[in-house]
């Protein structure tokens, strides 16, 4: 019913189950917040192939990069933020990913360009 719910339980799966790579299905938003991940440090690779999309798990020391992750917004019950009131996560050291009329971004990155918009989920 949630793809980016489900894309996003697949990698925290994969993380707790100790795999290298998960394959995740292929949407246009979930490739943006999988680049966004990747590009903030989370996850190591992200490859789009036909219909799926593989995603390579990043590891320190046989730690998972990722802690733990939230789904916000829901599909059922929509949250949407102002830039003033945009989550924090764990005082800065987490990631909101938020989806704004200039596209998908990090909460900090939202709050400096003084955008709202709707909170996809927590990454820290």
């Amino acid at each position: 019913m949630d793809p980016i719910a489900d894309a996003l339980i697949r990698i925290k799966n994969g993380y707790m189950v100790g795999k290298v790579s998960v394959n995740v299905r292929f949407s246009k938003l979930i490739l943006q917040i999988l680049k966004l991940l990747r590009k903030e440090g989370f996850i190591s690779d992200v490859k789009h192939e036909k219909d799926k999309i593989l995603v390579t798990l990043k590891y320190h020391a046989r730690k998972s990069a990722i802690t733990d992750m939230e789904r916000v917004s829901k599909p059922s019950l929509r949250i949407y933020k102002g830039a003033r009131t945009l989550p924090y996560v764990l005082n800065g050291l987490g990631i909101a990913i938020i989806s704004t009329p200039k596209g998908i971004m990090t909460d900090k990155k939202a709050r400096k360009l003084k955008v709202g918009g709707e909170v996809l989920a927590k990454v820290w």
